[in-house]
């Protein structure tokens, strides 16, 4: 598993396949995503210049990706290059660091002619799959509350599912259903009240194709947000916080761009810094043991919520995210990107027309125009990644300068 210790000293290069979950899920070489996540990796080729380290090479094609790096660069400090994967045999060597590992993405890169020796075998990404299953959260979870009683949530794993549905009928509360394999607000299913019919045959849909269902009581959350990691072969390292907006699907809106101490800040409203610090210390003893051969970013999803007489508990372990993730990046943009005495927020959009995402960038671009200064972000709006009628997905961030 630490298939980039390799060619050190090479520049990387990075791909965003936000698929990634649904082909770690499928597991076969030859998946083909759906539609709507094929455009979102294509809307957002351009992200890791965002993210990538410095002077690294980012697969992006297309010259509307040129044409925006380019326009970029006049205004803020990068030294990424762009390539296609034609070119890949062109840059042989170099450590390769997509969004998360897949069968398919990994058969992407050796069509294009990358040798398999710089890539994680199927064993190498057999093992991430574990890594990257519901059922380790539910397991993190249990150890976690053992350590504060001001952690709570129930968190449990079925693979039958005459005993899965034994629990749904004790309980008197909502709950939610998750599949083992999915990502960002994907696969989970919400029983409002009863059970329907439809949702015991998607149960046993996902107990036959992933070996069983995720099922957790919906608590009243309050706040969403994230720790974030990065493991290394010199241990784990805490990154930073992510201060997120999720959908009531569960599906991803966008971050706070905020410095650290000002996230813990909003988080002392609820949770003590002891608690946090605890929290903090604890994850990165158990996510070594929990991940042992693991290499690369993962952040760990919580929430603050309201108990029934008004006092605030922490979820410490909603998920677990073994690969790159989006408060990564939004943490990553901060730190680089943004004026020191200004806030933000970073999100992705989703447009569902022809010309619409056009339309929406030109007006909030006329309403908050952008100023930048010593290359940071001190006010306004700017599109991350490019635009034009065709387009449905966008990264943007909107930054404001704090009122003294």
């Amino acid at each position: 598993m630490t298939f980039d210790g390799f060619f050190l000293l090479l520049h990387p290069m990075y791909l965003f396949n936000p698929d990634n979950d649904l082909a770690l899920a499928n597991f076969n070489p030859n998946f083909t995503a759906p539609a709507s996540a094929r455009k979102l990796r294509s809307d957002l080729s351009l992200l890791p210049i965002w993210y990538a380290s410095d002077e690294a090479f980012v697969i992006a094609e297309g010259g509307l990706n040129l044409k925006h790096l380019q326009f970029l660069k006049e205004k803020l400090p990068f030294n990424n290059t762009l390539i296609s994967f034609a070119e890949l045999t062109k840059y042989t060597g170099r450590i390769i660091k997509p969004w998360g590992w897949s069968p398919s993405v990994r058969k992407q890169f050796i069509e294009k002619g990358v040798e398999e020796q710089l890539l994680p075998s199927i064993g190498d990404i057999q093992l991430i799959r574990n890594y990257s299953s519901r059922q380790n959260a539910v397991s993190l979870l249990a150890e976690l509350k053992k350590l504060n009683a001001f952690f709570c949530g129930e968190s449990y794993f079925y693979s039958d599912i005459n005993t899965l549905l034994d629990y749904v009928y004790s309980t008197k509360v909502d709950q939610v259903l998750k599949m083992p394999y999915s990502g960002s607000g994907k696969g989970i299913v919400w029983i409002k009240g009863a059970i329907t019919d439809k949702q015991i045959d998607w149960c046993k849909r996902v107990i036959n194709t992933q070996g069983g269902v995720v099922i957790e009581p919906v608590l009243n959350k309050v706040q969403d947000f994230a720790m974030e990691f990065e493991v290394t072969d010199n241990g784990i390292q805490f990154v930073g916080y992510s201060l997120f907006q999720a959908a009531a699907s569960g599906a991803y809106i966008g971050n706070i761009l905020l410095p650290d101490s000002e996230i813990e800040n909003v988080l002392s409203k609820y949770v003590s810094f002891d608690v946090l610090n605890q929290l903090r210390t604890a994850l990165e003893k158990k996510l070594s043991t929990y991940f042992p051969l693991y290499r690369g970013f993962l952040g760990v999803d919580m929430m603050i919520c309201k108990t029934n007489d008004s006092t605030y508990q922490l979820q410490p372990c909603v998920e677990v995210n073994v690969r790159m993730n989006m408060g990564i990046v939004a943490h990553r943009v901060h730190q680089r990107f943004v004026h020191k005495g200004s806030t933000g927020v970073f999100s992705i959009n989703y447009f569902k027309h022809e010309t619409e995402a056009q339309q929406f960038v030109r007006t909030m671009q006329s309403k908050y125009p952008l100023a930048i200064e010593n290359g940071k972000i001190k006010n306004g709006y700017l599109s991350l990644t490019p635009v034009d009628k065709d387009t449905r997905y966008i990264a943007c961030v909107s930054i404001a300068q704090n009122q003294k």
